[in-house]
C-alpha cells in the first residue's frame, strides 16, 4: 500500500490557447504565458507534484492529452482550438 503524505495543496495556472506556439504535435504553451492563483504572471510550473489536471474550456482532459515540464505544457493539436479558449492547469502538490 502506498504511503500518502497528510498534507496536500494545489496551485492553478490560467491562460488561453492563443498564448501557445507551434502546430500539431509540437503545440505548446510556455509557463510564462500563464497567470498563477495570485493573478501574477508565472515564472515556472512546480518541479515536484503528485499529479496535475488539465482543463480546456473548463473540461477536464485525459492524462494522455498533454505533457508538462517546469517551463512548458505541450498539448498536441491544441492549435485546432479557438485562440480565446481558456486553459487551466492545476497541480496537486504534497
Amino acid at each position: 500500500m502506498a504511503i500518502i503524505k497528510p498534507f496536500l495543496t494545489s496551485s492553478r495556472f490560467d491562460s488561453t490557447i492563443g498564448a501557445g506556439t507551434g502546430t500539431g504535435a509540437t503545440f505548446a504553451i510556455a509557463a510564462t504565458a500563464f497567470d498563477n492563483d495570485a493573478g501574477v504572471v508565472a515564472t515556472a510550473f512546480p518541479s515536484a507534484f503528485a499529479y496535475y489536471n488539465l482543463y480546456i474550456n473548463g473540461v477536464l482532459q485525459q492524462g494522455s492529452t498533454s505533457t508538462i515540464t517546469t517551463t512548458t505544457i505541450t498539448i498536441p493539436n491544441g492549435d485546432a482550438e479557438n485562440a480565446g479558449t481558456p486553459v487551466t492547469v492545476e497541480f496537486v502538490i504534497n
